[in-house]
């Protein structure tokens, strides 16, 4: 527990510099020898569709780099399966690697973290 950390991502990818931020945190922790989590809700969850494209200018797609978190040996990548039903998603319409987990499990991944940082 003293090692982790989760990141709750709430935003949408190009709503701002939130989830670019939220991946520059996992990054870190990632390079410090932290064990990484990415917990998406809400419109976080659009960040982890297949076939996304850049924002606006400036801004650049986000799930290439999503998509190579596992090189850094962040490989938990959680949504809640009553977000995916609440956007009308199911899970095979997300990037590779998303663990679909039930909303009642969400207490005790906060509860077993060091560290949680929103965004």
């Amino acid at each position: 527990m003293t090692d982790s950390v989760l990141i709750i991502i709430r935003h949408a990818p190009h709503d701002g510099n939130r989830l670019r931020e939220a991946l520059d945190v996992a990054l870190v922790g990632a390079a410090f020898g932290k064990s990484v989590r990415l917990l998406f809700l809400g419109q976080g969850v659009v960040a982890l569709l297949k076939g996304q494209g850049p924002g606006a200018p400036g801004q650049k797609a986000t799930l290439p780099i999503i998509d190579m978190l596992d090189m850094y040996d962040i490989e938990s990548l959680l949504v809640v399966d009553e977000e995916l039903s609440q956007l009308g998603l199911s899970q095979d319409q997300l990037a590779a690697h998303v663990e679909v987990v039930a909303k009642a499990h969400v207490p005790s991944i906060v509860r077993s973290t060091a560290s949680v940082f929103t965004f």
